[in-house]
C-alpha cells in the first residue's frame, strides 16, 4: 500500500486563492455614503409599508362609516316619503321609479306610456303625415296628461306625480300593458291598456286592489284628462274652425263646446268625449257613465297670421264613483282619424262626433252622401269622384229644377199683364198686390211655385256644405292644381294678408263665383226687369252678394267644396239651357195660361182668407179717405 505525502504546491495554490478573495472583498467594500444611502432606503420602505397599512385601516373604517350613514339616510328619506305619500311611498322605492317609458305598438299606432303617472306621453299615427310631411303626433312633449286625484291617509295625492310599475305581456295577438301604482306587492291602483292589431281603439281600465283603509272612498275622486291639440293642416283658421270638444251625456244626448274663445260645461252621466282636432280625434269612452264631468275648451289661435303650433286646450275632469271601496272602470281610448266609416264601425253613436249637420242635413249625409261618395272614391280619384257625385245629385234634383224654371217661365209670360195692372192701379200698392195675386192664381203661376223647388234643394246643398270639410277621404288627395282637396288651393301667394281673404289666391273659388254669377243672371235677370215689389228682396243685390261671398270666404275653405260648387253651377246652367231651348215652349205655356185664366178656379182656404183680408184692407182704406 502506497503512503500519502504532503504536497507543497497545493498549499501554495490555496494560499494564493485565499489572498485574491480577501483583496477582492477589500476593494469592493461600500463607502460611508453608500452605507447611509442604503440605510435611508431601508427606512423609507419601512415607513411606506407602515403608512399603507394605516391607510387601509382608515379606508375600511371610512367605508364602514359611509355605509352606516347611507342606511341612516335611506331610512330618513323613506320616512320623509311616508310623511308625504303615506303607503304609496312604497312605489318610490321600486326599480321602476324612474322617468322610463314602455312602448305599445301595432301597425297603425305607436304609443309610449310613462312610468311617472302611468299615462300616454306620446301617440303617433303611423299612416299619416301633416301638410309639411311631418308625422302626425296627437300627443308629444308633454301635451297631454291623465291624473287620478284621490284622498289617502289624510292627504290628497295625484297619480301623475307618482311612479307606476310597468308589466308588458301578450294575450294572443293583443299587447297588454299593466301599470301599477303600488302600496305593497298586493296593494295597488292599476291602469291597464290593451292594444289590438290594426286598431285605433284600445281597451283601458282603472282598478284598485288591497287598498282598504288606504284610499278614502268617502272623499271625491277625480280623473283629470288634459290635451293640447297640435296643428296639422295648412290653414290654421280653417282647421281650428272644425276643432272642438264633442261629447255624449244623459242617455245618448250629444252636445259640443264652442270652437272659439273659452267655453266650459258641467254635464251629468257622460259616456264619451272627443277632443277633435279636425281630421284627428282623441277620445275617452266609458262603460260606466261618469256621474259628473267638467268639460273645458280654450282656443289657442289668437291670430291666424301667426304660425301657431296648437289649436285648442281641452280638459275633462271626471268624478269617479268607487264600488265596494274599490275603483272599477272599464273604458276605451281612441287615437286616430276623424273618419265617419271608422266611427260607425265601433258603434256607440261615435258618428255624432262628426260635424255632419243636425236633423235632416245629418240624415242626408249619413245615408246618402257618405255611402255614395265612399262607393265612388273606391275606384275613382277623389277629384273625379266629386265631379261624378255632383252630376248624380244634379240629375236627382233635375225634376225639382224643372218645376222651378217652369214657374219662372210662367211669370215671364205674365209680365205684360202684370205691367198693365201696375199701370192701372198706380199709387195703390194694396190693389196692385191683390190683382196680381188674382191673376197669378187664375193662371196657375206664382213666385212661390218657383221658390218652393229651390227650398227643397237647400237641405242637400247644406248637407254637402257640411260634408266636404269633414270628409277624411279628401285629405291630402290632389286634383289638377290643388295639392290637397281638404285644404285651399293656391295659384298665387300674396306679400300681405287681407282680412277674411288671406295671403293667397285660390282658383276654384274664383271659378265657382263666376259660375254662380252667370246662373243668377239667368234666373234673376228677368225678375230684375220688373219693378221691385214692396217687401220683396232686392234681387240685384243678391245677384252680386252671393258670388262675392263665395270669392272671399271660400278662399280658405277646402278646395273640394269649391270644386263641387263650380261643377254644380255649371251643370245647373246646362240644365237650364236645355230646359229653355228644348223642353219648355213659351208660346205653349202662354196658351195654357190663357185656358186656365178662362176656367173658374176654386180657391183654397188660405187663398180665400188672403183675399178677404185684402178686401177688408181695401174697404178700410176707402173709408179712411172719406
Amino acid at each position: 500500500m502506497e503512503q500519502k505525502k504532503f504536497d507543497l504546491n497545493s498549499l501554495i495554490g490555496f494560499l494564493l486563492i485565499g489572498g485574491i478573495l480577501i483583496w477582492m472583498l477589500y476593494i469592493n467594500k461600500p463607502t460611508e455614503e453608500e452605507i447611509q444611502a442604503e440605510k435611508a432606503k431601508t427606512e423609507a420602505a419601512a415607513k411606506k409599508e407602515a403608512q399603507a397599512s394605516k391607510t387601509t385601516e382608515e379606508v375600511t373604517l371610512a367605508q364602514a362609516t359611509t355605509d352606516s350613514m347611507t342606511v341612516k339616510g335611506d331610512s330618513l328619506a323613506f320616512e320623509q316619503l311616508k310623511n308625504k305619500l303615506g303607503s304609496f311611498a312604497y312605489s318610490e322605492t321600486l326599480p321602476s321609479a324612474t322617468e322610463g317609458t314602455t312602448v305599445l305598438e301595432n301597425d297603425v299606432l305607436y304609443l309610449e306610456v310613462s312610468n311617472k303617472g302611468g299615462y300616454i306621453t306620446e301617440a303617433l299615427l303611423k299612416k299619416f303625415t301633416k301638410y309639411d310631411s311631418v308625422p302626425v303626433y296627437l300627443i308629444k312633449d308633454g301635451t297631454a296628461s291623465l291624473n287620478l286625484q284621490f284622498a289617502s291617509e289624510n292627504r290628497t295625492l295625484n297619480s301623475q306625480e307618482l311612479y307606476f310599475e310597468p308589466t308588458l305581456s301578450k294575450n294572443g295577438e293583443d299587447q297588454v300593458l299593466s301599470m301599477k301604482l303600488k302600496t305593497s306587492e298586493n296593494g295597488f291602483i292599476e291602469y291597464r291598456y290593451t292594444l289590438h292589431p290594426g286598431e285605433y281603439m284600445m281597451d283601458f281600465s282603472i282598478n284598485s286592489q288591497g287598498l282598504d283603509g288606504i284610499i278614502n272612498t268617502s272623499q271625491p275622486m277625480y280623473l283629470d284628462w288634459q290635451l293640447k291639440g297640435y296643428r296639422h293642416a295648412k290653414s290654421i283658421s280653417y282647421e281650428n274652425r272644425y276643432s272642438r270638444l264633442t261629447y255624449e251625456y244623459d242617455d245618448e244626448k250629444h252636445s259640443k263646446l264652442s270652437p272659439s274663445g273659452e267655453d266650459d260645461e258641467l254635464e251629468k252621466d257622460v259616456t264619451w268625449m272627443n277632443f277633435r282636432q279636425h281630421f284627428f280625434s282623441s277620445m275617452l269612452l266609458t262603460d260606466t257613465p261618469f256621474k259628473e264631468v267638467k268639460l273645458t275648451s280654450v282656443d289657442l289661435v289668437k291670430d291666424e297670421e301667426v304660425d301657431t303650433t296648437f289649436t285648442k286646450q281641452y280638459g275633462a275632469k271626471m268624478l269617479l264613483e268607487p264600488k265596494n271601496g274599490a275603483l272599477s272602470y272599464d273604458m276605451n281610448m281612441y287615437y286616430g282619424p276623424s273618419d265617419y266609416q271608422i266611427f260607425k264601425k265601433y258603434g256607440r253613436n261615435l258618428d255624432e262626433a262628426m260635424p255632419l249637420g243636425w236633423g235632416i242635413f245629418g240624415v242626408i249625409n249619413k245615408y246618402i252622401i257618405i255611402p255614395l261618395f265612399g262607393f265612388l272614391s273606391d275606384f275613382l280619384p277623389a277629384g273625379i269622384a266629386i265631379i261624378v257625385l255632383t252630376i248624380l245629385i244634379k240629375l236627382l234634383l233635375s225634376p225639382v229644377q224643372y218645376k222651378q224654371y217652369l214657374a219662372q217661365a210662367k211669370m215671364k209670360v205674365l209680365k205684360p199683364e202684370l205691367d198693365e195692372i201696375k199701370e192701372k192701379y198706380k199709387g195703390n200698392s194694396l190693389k196692385i198686390q191683390q190683382e196680381t195675386m188674382k191673376l197669378q192664381n187664375s193662371a196657375g203661376a206664382s213666385p212661390l211655385k218657383g221658390c218652393l223647388p229651390a227650398l227643397l234643394q237647400i237641405p242637400v246643398f247644406y248637407a254637402l256644405f257640411t260634408f266636404f270639410p269633414s270628409a277624411f277621404d279628401l285629405r291630402q288627395k290632389s286634383f289638377l292644381w290643388a295639392d290637397d282637396l281638404s285644404s285651399y288651393d293656391t295659384i298665387a301667394e300674396l306679400p300681405f294678408h287681407i282680412p277674411f281673404y288671406g295671403d293667397h289666391v285660390s282658383l276654384f273659388p274664383i271659378l265657382a263665383s263666376i259660375a254662380i254669377f252667370v246662373y243668377m243672371m239667368m234666373t234673376m235677370g228677368q225678375n230684375m226687369q220688373q219693378q221691385q215689389q214692396p217687401g220683396m228682396p232686392n234681387m240685384k243685390f243678391l245677384m252680386y252678394l252671393s258670388p262675392l261671398f263665395m270669392l272671399v270666404f271660400f278662399n280658405n275653405y277646402a278646395s273640394g267644396l269649391s270644386l263641387y260648387y263650380f261643377v254644380s253651377n255649371l251643370i245647373t246652367i246646362g240644365i237650364m239651357l236645355v230646359i229653355k231651348n228644348f223642353i219648355i215652349d213659351e208660346d205653349k205655356v202662354h196658351a195654357k195660361i190663357q185656358v186656365k185664366k178662362a176656367t173658374p178656379k176654386k180657391q183654397n182656404k188660405f187663398q180665400r182668407k188672403m183675399a178677404e183680408m185684402m178686401e177688408q184692407a181695401e174697404q178700410q182704406k176707402k173709408v179712411g179717405k172719406r
